[in-house]
């Protein structure tokens, strides 16, 4: 550093270069989200942190680990070249930020002044959602008795020992026109492996800071996150696979379960890698699929479904002699009238588009093969003339947010627990 000509007056230092230790050097009193995420801010890149006010004594709240007060109440960006702070007063209703704000007068920036490319990015905070879904699996029952009795008490789906943690996905809520980026969590009833919800918080536009929960109806059995995980495992191919595999030097490790809501049902699909004990990639070995009763296990996608459909679906339409399989019309989606075997190659078509758009961080494209995949899956899935298990609503409906509280599932950001 002696020697060097790369340093000049105008060269700096930073000593923290860690953004949440960066952060809570200049505002201690603020909690910061575990998951900071980066994003590209008129061509710089910038790290985004969200921050919350706590406080443990706000009277006849619950606490959750010391805490019954809590808002999101501040953004934060770093520069990730020279480390320059901004803090976005999210919350001006919040009375601990105004607080803070009448000690340090300087430090807080209104959310108006947040950059169009910044207010883009932000999405509904982590460790907030984790928190209100905590909650809202016993104060979703609104009637008395009930709730006195925890007679629909919720849980979070254990998976591999862990519960879940909350999601990111890009999909099209029901009753929308498009595609979303939101965070999701399944909810199961109290003691037993059955779906019974989904809550979704949305980050897009004017629907950021809204929850919405889905429930499913209990007259029907609506396999949860846990049931396919062990039908999977259960399956003797599949358990065959894996234990021959699962050897020493190797490992089997499984991927993120893909829950695909077609019509009046749900496909799961999970992929399956292989990789050496050591300093290894992982490869994709099987993909497992899921629908109803039945499972499947196959090299790709397309076989897969080909395997799940195949034998007990009749060809849609028959493909003329010396003819090519039909082909999905330009922009992705399925062809009516085409064939189990064109369908099933569009799908797995679908599944790697989409697959590469998440590698890529192309959420939009990502959106679109998944609405994609979702309407070739529908044209797979048998016809149904009355209501089986697996249904996903009522009657042939969506899943039915809550009654009473307009789609609404939990308090939005900003609100205490």
């Amino acid at each position: 550093m002696l020697l060097t000509s790369d340093i000049t007056p105008k060269a700096r230092v930073l000593v923290y270069r860690d953004v949440s230790t960066r952060v809570s050097r200049v505002a201690p009193f603020l909690v910061l989200d575990h998951d900071p995420y980066m994003a590209i801010a008129d061509g710089r890149l910038v790290w985004i942190l969200d921050a919350y006010t706590t406080s443990a004594r706000f009277p006849y709240a619950q606490r959750i680990s010391g805490v019954s007060y809590m808002r999101n109440s501040v953004k934060i960006t770093v520069d990730a070249y020279d480390g320059t702070m901004t803090f976005y007063e999210m919350d001006p209703g919040d009375p601990i930020v105004q607080a803070w704000a009448g000690v340090y007068p300087n430090l807080f920036t209104p959310a108006e002044q947040m950059p169009a490319d910044i207010r883009a990015h932000i999405r509904y905070p982590l460790d907030y959602f984790g928190v209100q879904s905590r909650l809202f699996a016993t104060y979703h029952m609104t009637d008395p008795q009930m709730f006195y009795n925890r007679e629909d008490e919720w849980a979070v789906p254990v998976v591999g020992g862990a519960p879940m943690q909350p999601y990111y996905t890009v999909m099209r809520l029901p009753g929308e026109d498009s595609e979303e980026f939101v965070l999701m969590l399944p909810f199961v009833p109290r003691n037993k492996p059955n779906l019974a919800a989904w809550m979704v918080a949305r980050s897009d536009g004017d629907h950021y800071g809204k929850s919405v929960v889905y429930r499913f109806p209990k007259d029907k059995m609506i396999y949860g996150p846990t049931m396919i995980v062990a039908r999977f495992n259960q399956d003797d191919q599949i358990s065959e696979k894996m234990s021959l595999w699962n050897q020493q030097g190797s490992q089997v490790q499984l991927g993120t379960l893909l829950i695909v809501p077609i019509e009046e049902s749900l496909i799961y699909v999970q992929p399956l890698y292989l990789r050496a004990s050591q300093d290894s990639i992982p490869e994709l070995k099987r993909v497992l699929v899921g629908y109803e009763n039945e499972i499947a296990m196959a090299d790709n996608l397309e076989e897969a479904l080909a395997k799940l459909f195949g034998e007990r679906l009749p060809a849609v339409a028959t493909e003329q002699e010396g003819e090519g399989a039909s082909e999905g019309p330009e922009g992705g989606g399925p062809t009516p009238g085409s064939s189990t075997g064109s369908l099933a190659a569009q799908a797995q078509d679908h599944y790697e588009r989409l697959t590469q758009a998440a590698k890529q961080g192309d959420w939009t494209t990502f959106g679109q093969e998944m609405d994609a995949l979702g309407q070739v899956l529908g044209q797979l899935a048998p016809p149904k003339s009355d209501a089986t298990e697996g249904d996903t609503a009522t009657d042939g409906a969506a899943p039915t947010a809550p009654a009473g509280t307009d789609g609404t599932g939990a308090s939005d950001p900003g609100t205490q627990p």
